[in-house]
């Protein structure tokens, strides 16, 4: 017979926590530019001569769409970030598409940046620091301290199991055997 519904998911199971965009808030300025435009053209369209002034205030009031309303939302669009039981998916870009990942058990600092307009509507930066590397900011996510609490659970629980992470080898962590596998030519780029 099949599974139900009600059965526990496997340990092993990457489970999605949530998915993230920037605050809405982001979309107001577009959205005040869309209903701008389309009245002040409606309104002018039919004072201009016939012709090319007319041709001129639709195109012109199809460029600032495009630039003022449709780019903006397609941005906010294509960053998403998905927090599961296992990393963190950072994905961003409109025409160049960037993803980075953060594995919760290889641990990393949470620190939470609110401006005071990001407070005002409930917002705020979450920095993610490995250490390594450049910090991943999830800028501008509602309910930024949810967020920062459900991440440091998430790592301890990935602690607490003690999940290998993908592409680590068995074995001991450090020792000679560590040294023998590890790639000595990329150590001055660092």
């Amino acid at each position: 017979m099949g599974e139900t519904a009600d059965a526990p998911a496997p340990a092993d199971t990457e489970l999605v926590v949530a998915r993230l965009r920037r605050h809405g808030r982001v979309l107001v300025v577009p959205a005040v530019i869309l209903i701008g435009v389309v009245g002040v053209t409606a309104y002018a369209i039919p004072w201009l001569e016939e012709g090319w002034p007319r041709l001129a205030a639709l195109v012109g009031g199809a460029l600032l769409l495009v630039i003022g309303c449709v780019l903006p939302y397609l941005g906010w669009l294509s960053s998403r970030t998905t927090i599961t039981t296992r990393r963190v998916i950072v994905r961003r870009g409109l025409f160049v598409r960037v993803r980075r990942e953060l594995w919760h058990r290889r641990g990393y600092d949470v620190q939470v940046r609110r401006s005071w307009l990001q407070r005002m509507s409930g917002s705020g930066d979450v920095l993610l620091e490995t250490g390594h590397e450049v910090p991943v900011v999830l800028r501008d996510v509602p309910a930024p301290l949810a967020v920062q609490s459900a991440l440091h659970e998430l790592m301890a629980r990935a602690h607490e199991l003690g999940t290998p992470l993908p592409g680590a080898a068995a074995g001991p962590a450090i020792g000679p055997a560590a040294f023998a596998t590890a790639d000595t030519t990329s150590w001055g780029a660092r």
